[in-house]
């Protein structure tokens, strides 16, 4: 049985009529390439990591080379079907992984164009914020809020690649949504707000300026850390505006070491690119609302900070 119900076929080849493209792709190729940053964002926004993201998109590659064509009437929503399953697998048996993990876990940070920043509603997907959030669904839940919310996807359409009934797929979503909204941030700040802030932040920080960093924090501000067990982090997120404050100034009066921080743009938001001595230490991401941070995410497992360097691209469409 293929994804949609219908047979397939050992091998994979170009449609009767069809052969190679003017771009020099067979017609599965190509469909797969003019869909694989829809196919990237699905993956990473249920997962939470680019390289399991990755490892999901050549799972599904793998999977789409041995479809008949002929069964496949929607391209795109075929592919999002297979990428679903897949990354749904991929997610169980992540929980296992994440429960070992030694510290905090973060999602994994990517260096976004400018353009994604731009697009509320990708930015809002894709930020470290939400993507905390989701962390807290199981995996079912979370698939059919990432597709229904952020990738618009109808009842039917979701149900088949969740394999459950329209009917069940809506009450999931609707648990979700209420789930997610409850814990998201209240008032969303623009993004010359987030980047005001963050400015700020960088300021104390590199001027270490304990009175700075209280004036940007919010009273409730929570930092977590993510070392990985490679990188020295607070074993437990850190809550209140002082205790932040001093962890911060703490650690770099201990270092006694040069610390400044590059604006960049991480999962579609301002952040911080944080160097020691000018060597990249991690990324600082944060969650803003009414002007002050009420959450910083420091990523510093090295692991972790392997799509930092070059721009990932992101789409929703």
């Amino acid at each position: 049985m293929n994804e949609s119900g219908g047979p397939t076929t050992g091998t994979a080849g170009p449609p009767p009529g069809g052969g190679r493209t003017d771009c020099g792709m067979d017609p599965a190729t190509e469909a797969f390439v003019s869909h694989r940053n829809l196919l990237f964002t699905v993956a990473y926004e249920m997962l939470g990591s680019a390289t399991d993201a990755e490892d999901t998109l050549q799972e599904t590659w793998l999977r789409w080379m041995k479809v008949d064509m002929e069964q496949v009437r929607d391209q795109r929503a075929y592919l999002v079907r297979i990428t679903t399953r897949r990354a749904l697998d991929r997610l169980r048996s992540m929980r296992r992984r994440k429960e070992e993990y030694v510290g905090p876990w973060l999602p994994e940070p990517l260096l976004t164009a400018p353009d994604v920043a731009e697009d509320v509603e990708l930015a809002e997907s894709v930020s470290m914020a939400l993507m905390l959030v989701l962390e807290t669904l199981s995996p079912t839940e979370r698939a059919v809020f990432v597709l229904r919310e952020a990738f618009d996807l109808g009842y039917d359409e979701i149900a088949a690649a969740v394999r459950k009934n329209p009917a069940t797929v809506r009450q999931i979503a609707h648990r979700a949504r209420r789930h997610v909204d409850a814990r998201r941030p209240r008032e969303a700040v623009s993004p010359s707000q987030a980047r005001a802030a963050l400015e700020s932040f960088r300021h104390a920080l590199e001027s270490r300026d304990l009175q700075g960093l209280l004036d940007v924090l919010a009273p409730e501000v929570v930092v977590i850390s993510d070392g990985g067990g490679v990188k020295q982090a607070a074993p437990r997120p850190i809550i209140g505006a002082d205790k932040v404050a001093r962890f911060i100034i703490g650690g770099l009066g201990k270092a006694h070491v040069a610390v400044t921080g590059e604006p960049t743009v991480v999962n579609g938001n301002p952040a911080l690119l944080l160097r020691v001595n000018g060597e990249i230490d991690g990324v600082i991401a944060i969650r803003a609302e009414d002007a002050r941070i009420t959450g910083l995410y420091y990523v510093r497992n090295p692991h972790k900070l392997t799509h930092v360097g070059s721009e990932t691209s992101l789409t929703l469409r």
